[in-house]
């Protein structure tokens, strides 16, 4: 599966990305701001769609709204 970044940069295991934009999280009450980074993704089943850790829960971030670091 060939998953892409923003900028068309591809992503892989293990890669750092970086919030281009505000984000809101459903079903918890916090935002995401602009330039977070989150370190070692992983990549689900959808192309368009990653997995990664904020303290003790798992995101599901789509990947129009990353960058790679």
């Amino acid at each position: 599966m060939d998953v892409k970044d923003s900028n068309g940069n591809p992503l892989s295991d293990g890669d750092s990305v970086q919030v281009i934009k505000d984000l809101k999280v459903k079903g918890a009450s916090m935002t995401l701001k602009r330039g977070k980074t989150f370190k070692k993704i992983k990549l689900t089943n959808k192309s368009g769609e990653v997995e990664c850790r904020e303290g003790k829960s798992t995101l599901v971030l789509k990947t129009c709204f990353l960058k790679k670091v």
